[in-house]
């Protein structure tokens, strides 16, 4: 075991490197067109805002859509109070600078710690259990979100790993909700 935990350090440290160096790629590369709709979308995303308005849609459509609504919005709930209260506080992972940027945020840096992207685990949270409840919805959200996830990236708020953090954790939250929800009858016709 002695040799295991500096092997473990290392592919550790070679991580941290790595996503270090992705997100400085995204932020050297010129992209000004793509810059103010990525952030446009992400500031879209703050508080759930997209969520909420595509589950107001589905809460109209019928109670089939209504139930994957509270599902998916049930999903961000629970998602988000793991992550902001339980899981961010843990390592403490400083945000992004934009120090060599050719981009300035297009969104406000928030204040909480960067790992893990809070917008992904909500994202993914919501696509993947609407997605579960209405299976001809699924590509379409979560396409929906991981252009959020992505998002974060580019607008220079949240590392890679950040994002591939939050998207695990929604995911598995969405799954999760989605899950406890086929336990409990459908609503009648």
């Amino acid at each position: 075991m002695t040799g295991l935990r500096p092997r473990i350090r290392q592919v550790g440290h070679e991580l941290v490197e790595l996503d270090r160096a992705v997100y400085a790629a995204v932020q050297s590369t010129p992209t000004p067109r793509i810059d103010l709709a990525l952030a446009r979308i992400s500031r879209t995303a703050d508080r759930s805002v997209l969520w909420m308005g595509i589950a107001a849609a589905l809460g109209v459509s019928g109670p089939r859509p209504r139930r994957a609504a509270v599902v998916g919005l049930g999903a961000i709930a629970v998602t988000s109070a793991t992550v902001n209260l339980l899981v961010k506080p843990v390592p403490k992972r400083v945000r992004p600078s934009l120090e060599g940027s050719v981009r300035t945020h297009g969104v406000r840096m928030p204040g909480s710690h960067s790992w893990p992207s809070g917008h992904s685990a909500s994202a993914f949270a919501f696509s993947t259990a609407v997605g579960s409840e209405i299976p001809e919805l699924d590509s379409v959200l979560r396409l929906a979100a991981t252009v959020v996830a992505y998002s974060r990236v580019h607008t220079g708020v949240h590392y890679p790993g950040d994002v591939i953090a939050g998207t695990l954790i929604g995911a598995g939250m969405g799954t999760a909700a989605h899950l406890v929800a086929r336990r409990r009858p459908a609503p009648r016709r």
